[in-house]
């Protein structure tokens, strides 16, 4: 099971697009730190294919280490935006076991997990990068924005079905937040859990720790690709 049968408390806030067409895939989407889902929800409203589900939950709202301990919305606490920073382990896992939940809703409400695709921006495109190695569905790829891979020192190896999961890693060329160079290490490390040849890295210049048209584009072509009309 890739969660378990709870209540989902995330998908009762989430903002939730739903699709023009019969839905037969979804896209779940998380923000970033101390962001909410909704600025999400419009972006990518602007690229929903008409059979696509959109979910963009929002993250509890939590003491975080990094912003001297104020109450922000968080999937987990951050200590530090560098490889070498200490992790929220047991935080992680919490929240990845949350996204699983959001997936086996979905799965049990009848879009398979291979045509999920989940998504996120810096804190969450991490979540989203976790999660996505350790479910025990198969998915139909990740695209993951401007972050890292959480625990990537001690990594579990990815679950057997997602040995071949698609991965869009795209990354600012200028970002003071989450450098570029460590989304450059995450894609290099990401090589070693699943097919390298699954692993996409796209740089783009002069953008900072945002998103820009030409991003989106290719997450555009990413989606259209892994979850085509059926």
């Amino acid at each position: 099971m890739c969660g378990n049968n709870m209540s989902v408390p995330l998908l009762a806030e989430a903002m939730t697009m739903s699709g023009k067409e019969k839905e037969t895939a979804a896209v779940i989407f998380l923000h970033g730190l101390g962001d909410t889902g909704h600025g999400w929800a419009e972006t990518l409203a602007k690229i929903q294919p008409s059979h696509v589900k959109i979910i963009c939950p929002h993250a509890p709202i939590i003491p975080v280490t990094l912003n001297m301990r104020s109450m922000l919305p968080a999937w987990f606490d951050l200590m530090g935006l560098s490889p070498d920073s200490p992790e929220d382990e047991s935080g992680i896992k919490r929240a990845a076991e949350n996204i699983k939940a959001i997936i086996e809703h979905e799965v049990r409400n009848g879009i398979p997990s291979n045509r999920i695709i989940l998504g996120g921006f810096s804190q969450g495109g991490a979540l989203s990068l976790y999660t996505a190695l350790t479910c025990q569905h198969p998915l139909a790829g990740v695209v993951a924005l401007s972050c890292w891979l959480p625990l990537h020192k001690s990594f579990p190896s990815a679950s057997g079905c997602n040995k071949n999961l698609p991965i869009l890693q795209c990354h600012g060329d200028i970002d003071a937040m989450v450098p570029r160079q460590f989304g450059a290490m995450t894609a290099e490390k990401l090589k070693s859990i699943v097919n390298p040849q699954m692993v996409t890295f796209k740089s783009f210049p002069g953008l900072p720790h945002s998103s820009c048209p030409e991003e989106m584009a290719a997450v555009k072509e990413f989606i259209e690709k892994h979850l085509p009309r059926v």
